[in-house]
């Protein structure tokens, strides 16, 4: 059983996760820009939050593409 079967069989769809993984662009801009307003010793942490977050986006598109594999069966 697959990750993509148990999200559909939860009511999970495709463009859910797809727009999770758009918002979590838009966070990622969002905490880079206040990254920018920080304080010099917060500057690293704030920086590495935000690249972090950047991380997220292809692993939710990929699980997207999973489930909706899911729903064309």
């Amino acid at each position: 059983m697959t990750i993509g079967t148990i999200l559909r069989r939860a009511g999970v769809r495709a463009i859910h996760l797809q727009s999770v993984s758009l918002g979590c662009i838009a966070l990622c801009i969002g905490l880079w820009m206040r990254a920018k307003t920080v304080d010099q010793e917060e500057r690293g942490n704030a920086e590495r939050r935000a690249l972090f977050v950047g991380l997220w986006p292809p692993t939710f598109w990929l699980i997207s593409e999973s489930v909706r594999r899911e729903e064309s069966r």
